[in-house]
């Protein structure tokens, strides 16, 4: 029978209530005072702006939970990522909401104050030190500081002191008590969030599994617990403790990659297809492109090896000196290096070496497994070649050049087999982005390598290429990716037709009436205008598409392009009056359309 009254029956503890309430009160009191970027805001802003931006970057001094938490904040404030954060002391414009910057950092500062008054508790130890300990904590000046401004320090030390509190509640509590393994699970969240926030959390992370570990030798031993309960919190303590961390772990690398999926400052650290899964960067200029290398591919061969820099193979038009500075004589062939920036002299041509064409058939070859090429450089017609003759920094092994012939009784050394390291994984083609690529030459079988050593200033200070016999170091360093990738196209003999068309048509009707000696009108000149019309879009085309690899150029040719187009437009309108007869035109404005002085305007006075 329901018995009345219903009471219910709560205990507070005020001495808990008050130090949160001071806790807040220091802590989030005045949040938006100073108004300006201050000490390390200045470091932890950018990376902000960049999650608002949803632009790719990695900091290479701690894991991403701490950036993406102080991120929560700034966009639950509005923030859009807009304001530069260039020095210490920039004032914060009104449109950024400084309060929600500091907001998260200043909440998780202040709930330290309780959380070890709680711990103190579960420690074993009364009330009054309870308390001692809160009060410590809330009146440090340094731990209020560090709290009240977008900094790392106040979530690091919640998470480390959550996890303490949850496992010790954990043990605390009754054995029978099945609600208690919740704490435990609460306690490797917050390691895994400790460690994610800075790398210092894995101090106290390892110090907690120390305790656990202690425990549960403790609990084996323990004759009055049966092996089954015994059984059941070993292995939830390696689950909540072991393996949930490292998911979550993980999972916090998972959600900064999902969030920042445009390109980024940082990409080149990071492999070609990874950069080629951000919006824009790699992504705009591999979109579309084919998959499979064929024979007439025209290709940028990244090295995989990051360190000491990423880099593309590369030639340019500057020999080998004849002599090194040691004494050692060299081929004083075309050099070949790695080049740690996009460029027009990264492009290669693979060649069949039974043909001449540097087209690709219809249908396409692709390149498999063990098929041996050649690789003609874009932009000077020299062909990939290696010899015994010794690499300028590293004698060792074998030079790598662009070979030229110096009518020397030499074998062109300059055949390639190509050794897919991963065709397992992926396929016996040869693909773009995906395959990881050994060049062995064919005529001494050393392998195509990054040695990673600057050349001195001959070489322009770019990264020595070698080809070695045994080769040694990181895997990294003899293989190679294709990362841009176009097919071969009728383009060398398209821009020759366009020569002999355009550029012959214009010379066979302009250069005639050089010889002349007569009066010569305007309508003389214009079928060879005709012809300057009909080159110059083609010729512009040309050069977008084959000379200018890289974005800013081609901006800048666009932009050229279309002050020209403007230009073309502008006096078009001004000399309508000329074409069309109107409207009625001046003195004075005939006369402002002369432009040059060689020009005569002839007008009748009324």
């Amino acid at each position: 029978m329901l018995q009345l009254p219903l009471l219910v029956t709560a205990q507070l503890d005020l001495v808990l209530v008050l130090v949160s309430l001071l806790s807040l009160w220091t802590r989030l009191g005045r949040l938006s005072y100073p108004s300006s970027v201050v000490f390390d805001e200045v470091y932890y802003g950018q990376f902000v702006s960049l999650y608002m931006k949803r632009i790719f970057f990695v900091d290479d001094s701690g894991p991403p939970l701490g950036h993406m938490i102080l991120a929560l904040g700034a966009y639950l404030g509005g923030f859009d990522g807009n304001f530069v954060w260039n020095r210490i002391g920039a004032d914060y414009p009104c449109s950024v909401s400084v309060w929600s910057l500091r907001l998260l950092p200043a909440l998780c500062g202040a709930l330290c104050v309780p959380l070890v008054y709680l711990l103190t508790l579960e420690l074993g130890f009364s009330h009054l030190s309870a308390l001692g300990a809160a009060l410590l904590l809330l009146l440090e000046n340094s731990l209020i500081v560090q709290s009240r401004f977008m900094l790392l320090e106040s979530l690091l030390i919640f998470f480390v002191l959550l996890a303490f509190f949850s496992y010790l509640r954990f043990h605390n509590a009754h054995s029978r008590s099945w609600s208690r393994y919740s704490w435990l699970l609460l306690s490797g969240v917050s390691c895994a969030a400790a460690v994610g926030v800075k790398y210092m959390g894995l101090f106290s992370y390892l110090l907690l599994l120390g305790v656990a570990s202690v425990h549960s030798w403790n609990l084996i031993g323990d004759q009055a617990v049966s092996h089954l309960s015994v059984f059941i919190q070993c292995v939830c303590k390696v689950l909540c403790l072991l393996v949930v961390p490292v998911l979550l772990y993980v999972f916090w690398f998972y959600i900064h990659l999902s969030v920042l999926n445009r390109s980024g400052p940082h990409d080149q650290l990071m492999s070609s297809a990874f950069q080629a899964s951000l919006q824009g960067g790699l992504s705009r200029i591999t979109q579309g492109q084919p998959l499979e290398v064929v024979y007439g591919s025209q290709v940028t061969l990244r090295s995989s090896a990051s360190q000491p820099v990423s880099c593309w193979l590369h030639s340019h038009k500057a020999n080998y000196p004849i002599r090194y500075e040691n004494g050692r004589g060299s081929s004083h062939q075309q050099q070949v290096t790695c080049y740690p920036f996009k460029d027009v002299n990264n492009w290669w041509i693979i060649k069949d070496p039974g043909r001449q064409e540097l087209v690709v058939d219809t249908p396409p070859r692709p390149i498999r497994h063990g098929d041996v090429i050649q690789l003609v450089h874009g932009m000077t017609s020299r062909l990939l070649n290696s010899h015994d003759v010794a690499a300028p920094m590293s004698p060792h092994a074998q030079e790598v050049s662009g070979y030229i012939d110096f009518n020397v009784s030499m074998a062109a050394q300059n055949l390639w087999r190509v050794d897919i390291n991963n065709r397992e994984a992926e396929s016996e083609v040869w693909k773009t982005i995906l395959s990881e690529v050994r060049l062995v030459h064919v005529n001494t079988s050393a392998v195509l390598k990054l040695s990673g050593v600057p050349l001195p200033d001959w070489g322009f200070r770019q990264l020595e290429v070698v080809a070695e016999k045994l080769p040694k170091g990181h895997r990294s360093s003899l293989s190679w990716t294709v990362e841009e990738h176009r097919y071969g196209t009728r383009a060398w003999q398209q821009f020759v037709s366009l020569g002999v068309v355009c550029v012959g048509g214009w010379m066979m009707n302009f250069l005639p009436f050089l010889l002349m000696d007569k009066t010569l009108f305007l309508y003389h000149y214009l079928p060879a205008l005709c012809y300057l019309y009909l080159l110059s879009p083609a010729l512009l085309e040309h050069v977008y598409t084959h000379l200018f690899s890289s974005g800013t150029p081609r901006r800048a040719l666009c932009v050229c392009t279309s002050a020209v187009l403007v230009s073309i437009f502008t006096s078009y309108w001004n000399f309508c009056p000329l074409t069309y007869g109107s409207p009625e035109l001046s003195a004075n404005q005939l006369q402002a359309l002369k432009w040059r002085d060689t020009w005569d305007i002839l007008y009748r006075r009324r």
